[in-house]
């Protein structure tokens, strides 16, 4: 009997131990835990979104020709242009961002006459990124 008292208060004094412990480690675990957390938000819009430094941003260029080809997706939405003698890929924004300025996939359908003004890849002489497009008498600012 006096063994089993002995080893169920032993057994207290190590739970007692144990949550005065944690009691004292919390505030330790809980910093390291918002630290941690905010690094990561802080980190991951830089690491997920890329920037546009491949695009010449002081020449300023603008075409108008037919769409042969578009895509309305995510990240970034894109037409195939015919100006100029040429194809180009305009590289468009986001569809959220597009929707809500008010350009509709409908409105860059293949076939539809478009105005583009953006900036040429430095890498890709046929792709730019587009800063505004012109349809139907409509332009829509796309940065």
């Amino acid at each position: 009997m006096d063994m089993r008292v002995a080893i169920n208060f032993i057994a207290k004094i190590n739970v007692w131990r144990l949550n005065s412990r944690n009691k004292k480690m919390k505030p330790i675990l809980l910093l390291r835990g918002l630290l941690l957390s905010l690094s990561l938000l802080v980190a991951f819009p830089s690491i997920a979104h890329h920037g546009w430094s491949e695009y010449e941003q002081t020449k300023l260029i603008k075409l108008t020709g037919k769409v042969i080809q578009n895509g309305y997706e995510h990240p970034h939405g894109f037409i195939k242009l015919s100006a100029d003698g040429k194809e180009w890929v305009a590289v468009l924004a986001p569809p959220f961002r597009m929707e809500n300025r008010g350009l509709l996939k409908t409105d860059i359908a293949d076939g539809a006459q478009v105005t583009v003004e953006g900036y040429v890849n430095r890498s890709k002489p046929d792709e730019m990124r587009a800063e505004r497009i012109t349809v139907s008498n409509k332009t829509i600012e796309l940065r």
